[in-house]
């Protein structure tokens, strides 16, 4: 296992695409999510349907884990981070970065409760987690995965 120490093109290039983030809150509770990295921080859209408000309010240390594993190609690479989270006012601007980056440009194929967000779905809100210097891990191993037989 080797540690890189990337350039910060190397870490934004990573987290640049649509992969699902692993964040933990006081419990502890892990769930699946999806971010937008912008502004040396995590962005996550959550709201009254998700206990993350709640639980960042009684306690905001969290941990964050971006990764991807292909075992026929061996690219195994992981971005983690820890920090103090905020929870702060939704932004439709930023929640279109976010969602397009999943779901595509075309806002009138998206399912209606992606639209509602952007509409201002009540409650809707951003946790958001400073992240100043990321550590991308490699993990990458040579893919021996058998052959088929034909």
């Amino acid at each position: 296992m080797a540690e890189v120490q990337p350039s910060d093109g190397d870490v934004e290039e990573f987290l640049a695409r649509p992969l699902t983030a692993h964040l933990a809150t006081h419990g502890p509770y892990v769930r699946p999510v999806w971010f937008l990295w912008e502004d040396h921080a995590f962005w996550i859209l959550t709201g009254p349907w998700s206990t993350v408000p709640r639980d960042v309010d009684r306690d905001p240390r969290v941990a964050l884990a971006v990764d991807t594993t292909n075992l026929a190609t061996g690219e195994t690479r992981q971005v983690v981070t820890t920090g103090r989270a905020e929870i702060l006012p939704w932004d439709p601007r930023r929640g279109w970065r976010m969602l397009r980056r999943y779901l595509g440009d075309d806002e009138q194929s998206w399912e209606d409760r992606f639209q509602r967000y952007l509409r201002g779905e009540p409650g809707s809100v951003w946790l958001r987690l400073p992240a100043e210097r990321p550590r991308l891990v490699d993990l990458s191993f040579v893919a021996s995965l058998p052959t088929p037989e034909p």
